[in-house]
């Protein structure tokens, strides 16, 4: 019965490693280049509407969480850039360091959708109104600041696809076992 069990050995070459490496610096780069993007259209998302009234993303706590979630997501995003490049620079990590890099990937893709859908839900509500409740649209008033939302929910959303690939990649990495 010691024959079927799960001792299939794997040893990826060094070609099909760097490869590996090279995507998943690529691809935390871009998360951080995305989440990053998404901070700078939010924090600078302001437009004064008419007498004094203005559109700021800190009068609503879903996106002060949404810029929050995009902040926390583009920093562990630096700090596992600098731990991939310190790992694999002397030799390729091994199969529990990629479990910790695969946690961590989750807790940024968790962070960020979590962030956009509450940016997301208050972006309709900003767009269409809620007539039940007597919520009025006020994109029509503040079209400026609900574009600049848009684009910083959509650079958001961009960045999640690239961790959700980096959480893949993690993933499939930290169940191999690699011969020693």
């Amino acid at each position: 019965m010691d024959r079927f069990e799960a001792n299939i050995k794997h040893d990826p070459s060094l070609k099909t490693l760097r490869v590996m490496l090279i995507v998943q610096i690529l691809l935390r780069i871009l998360g951080f280049a995305f989440s990053l993007g998404a901070i700078w259209r939010i924090v600078t998302s302001k437009q004064v509407l008419f007498l004094g009234f203005d559109a700021r993303y800190t009068y609503s706590p879903s996106m002060k969480f949404f810029a929050y979630a995009n902040i926390i997501g583009c920093a562990s995003s630096v700090v596992s850039l600098f731990l991939v490049l310190i790992f694999c620079y002397k030799k390729p990590l091994d199969s529990n360091k990629y479990f910790y890099l695969f946690l961590h990937d989750l807790f940024v893709v968790g962070l960020l959708v979590a962030g956009s859908a509450a940016a997301t839900s208050i972006g309709y509500v900003g767009k269409y109104g809620q007539k039940h409740s007597g919520w009025e649209p006020i994109c029509a008033f503040a079209a400026k600041f609900c574009h600049k939302v848009t684009v910083s929910v959509t650079l958001s959303y961009i960045a999640i696809i690239f961790y959700i690939s980096l959480t893949i990649i993690s993933a499939n990495q930290s169940r191999q076992i690699i011969k020693v």
